[in-house]
């Protein structure tokens, strides 16, 4: 969702977005025009007419579990996004048994997080879960 027109949306999926990811991006682009739900998560930038690049993460019952916001020089990272998704689900579905360590991919071990695993995460999660 950007303050850009659905038609600048189309312009960029199949002149750029479509070139680097094969079939353009799976979802639908949406416009805020005139800068109302950028307003709401505190991104929009009246004075400049702008939005700085934000992600949400909204669950299904409108919470948010996530987010990022960058200034427009820095390029943000589509798959970190996915694998967050997929990290929350997880949790999700779980109903808060497991939890997903930083780096976490989906296949890869959860945590089961429990009062004596307080100061012993440590012999769970080794370092080669983060970095695989």
């Amino acid at each position: 969702m950007s303050i850009d027109s659905i038609y600048v949306h189309k312009m960029w999926n199949d002149n750029e977005l479509s070139k680097m990811v094969k079939g353009g991006i799976p979802f639908a682009m949406l416009s805020d025009a005139g800068g109302k739900v950028g307003e709401v998560y505190g991104i929009y930038d009246e004075d400049a007419g702008v939005e700085t690049r934000g992600r949400f993460i909204i669950d299904p019952d409108g919470v948010i579990q996530g987010y990022e916001v960058l200034t427009p020089p820095v390029g943000r990272n589509v798959a970190e996004s996915i694998r967050q998704i997929q990290a929350f689900q997880v949790v999700r579905a779980s109903k808060g048994t497991e939890a997903t360590p930083s780096g976490w991919k989906p296949g890869k071990k959860t945590l089961k997080p429990n009062p004596d695993m307080v100061g012993n995460v440590w012999k769970e999660w080794k370092t080669e879960m983060a970095f695989d």
